[in-house]
């Protein structure tokens, strides 16, 4: 291990090296469904003007079709976990690889505008499933000293997902001499971006044959044998035995987590689904998704050029990724909390900026040279401390802090939470932009800033903990 691992706790578990190597190719073929998470839902990016055009259509409507794809996701969040429950998390994985494969060729042949929307749906559930299944697998698997860095496996595949499809879009936009409607292989070069997806759709496909089943979900349906080697595999030289006795009365002590188990207190919910929930919101409400739905739209809005701004969107991309790297180094040194804070407050200080420069007018279309740098450069700063803190933390603490008697349940609803607020803000950006952009970047602010108090008052540290010990 290089010297960025940080020293296991004492009674942690560690994976021997030759066994890491092993537990990093099942978490990164995992994340692969991260990938296809951040390739379907920035590759529309590339599209929206397109869309808007062929279809003739607004901005509230245009919104709606962009946005329709989470109302799947809130869905495929929702149920995934209890799918897994019932059928594993491989076998799930399967199911949405299938989906995605479907979904990419059904929005790269539509024949109309509500077609187009039904195979954003199905694609969408399909994220929902990969958004839940990915972060509880490698959470599952993974060696607890190592687990904060693997878990960020997820939230890595989602960015390089994202950024592959700005460079595919920018290519292919080159390629059809700069129109999004312009000709390629037949079709128009949108709808070739949107089919693209099916590569790395049936890449993840095959690389779930390649990993194995969760121990836990093997424990639960009596396979022991099965799990201990397994646990052989990923853990490296430990008492088995003792591992499956633990994980075995860990299960034994709980039952299936169900909704019903999720009520209680004052408030609906036990307050950890409400910390989970609020992370969830949280990471959603600051407007992350505007810059990877919409930013080719909004660059080319204050005046810059349609290829230039896929490149911007492609810059931010990179941004997006140098940050996750970040986080990925010091989210087990630095722990869940203190990056969280770090992110809020830079998140803060760059939407800030964005809102100012965009409250001038434009200037023969554009903004004023100084504003214009402003903005661009606020929203990679944005970006930056998006990736370096709240992309990688919310997705590992939702994996592992939990206890485990309401694991599977809470992490649904805090992921359908999260593709709800997600679905928010991506549909209603259009309209909110048309009435005040400068304003609307306001709102992303205050989220931002209220981010920070919510961390402070009731999130609590989990590096280095067991999921065991998650009670």
């Amino acid at each position: 291990m290089t010297s960025t691992a940080q020293a296991p706790q004492p009674g942690a578990r560690t994976a021997h090296p030759e066994h890491l190597g092993h537990v990093i190719f099942i978490a990164a073929a995992a994340a692969m469904g991260g990938f296809l998470f951040g390739y379907d839902s920035s590759v529309i990016n590339g599209a929206v003007e397109a869309i808007r055009g062929r279809y003739d259509i607004g901005s509230a409507a245009l919104a709606q079709v962009i946005a329709i794809a989470l109302i799947g996701c809130a869905i495929g969040a929702a149920t995934a976990g209890r799918i897994a429950d019932r059928i594993g998390r491989i076998r799930c994985m399967q199911i949405a690889a299938v989906l995605f494969t479907i979904s990419a060729v059904g929005s790269a042949l539509p024949f109309a505008l509500w077609d187009l929307a039904f195979w954003r749906i199905v694609g969408g559930f399909a994220i929902g499933m990969a958004s839940v299944i990915g972060p509880a697998y490698i959470a599952e698997v993974a060696p607890p000293a190592y687990r904060g860095r693997l878990g960020s496996f997820q939230q890595a595949a989602i960015v390089v997902g994202i950024a592959i499809s700005q460079l595919v879009n920018w290519g292919l936009l080159n390629a059809a001499g700069g129109d999004q409607r312009g000709k390629l292989m037949g079709l128009e070069a949108w709808q070739v971006m949107l089919g693209v997806m099916v590569v790395p759709a049936v890449l993840y496909g095959l690389l779930s044959f390649a990993i194995p089943e969760s121990p836990r979900f093997l424990i639960s349906v009596g396979k022991r044998d099965r799990a201990r080697a397994i646990l052989a595999e990923v853990e490296g030289d430990i008492d088995l035995d003792a591992r499956v006795n633990e994980i075995e009365l860990a299960m034994k002590s709980e039952h299936k987590s169900s909704f019903r188990d999720l009520l209680g207190g004052g408030f609906f919910f036990k307050p950890i689904v409400w910390v989970g929930i609020g992370l969830s919101v949280f990471q959603q409400f600051v407007g992350i998704n505007v810059a990877f739905y919409y930013s080719s739209t909004l660059w080319q809005s204050v005046g810059v050029d349609p290829t230039d701004s896929f490149f911007y969107s492609f810059t931010t991309s990179i941004i997006n990724i140098v940050g996750t790297v970040i986080a990925m180094i010091f989210v087990d040194r630095v722990g869940r909390k203190p990056l969280a804070l770090i992110g809020s407050v830079g998140m803060a200080v760059g939407l800030a900026l964005e809102a100012w420069a965009f409250s001038y007018d434009l200037v023969g279309g554009k903004l004023p040279s100084a504003q214009g740098w402003t903005a661009l450069i606020a929203a990679h700063v944005f970006v930056l401390f998006f990736a370096l803190s709240w992309g990688v933390v919310v997705w590992v603490m939702l994996g592992e802090m939990f206890p485990n008697r309401l694991r599977a349940a809470a992490l649904g609803v805090a992921a359908a939470a999260q593709w709800i607020a997600n679905w928010a803000i991506t549909a209603s950006f259009p309209s909110l932009a048309d009435w005040n952009l400068s304003g609307t970047y306001v709102i992303y602010t205050v989220f931002a800033a209220l981010s920070i108090p919510f961390v402070l008052k009731f999130v609590k540290e989990t590096k280095g903990k067991s999921l065991e010990e998650m009670g």
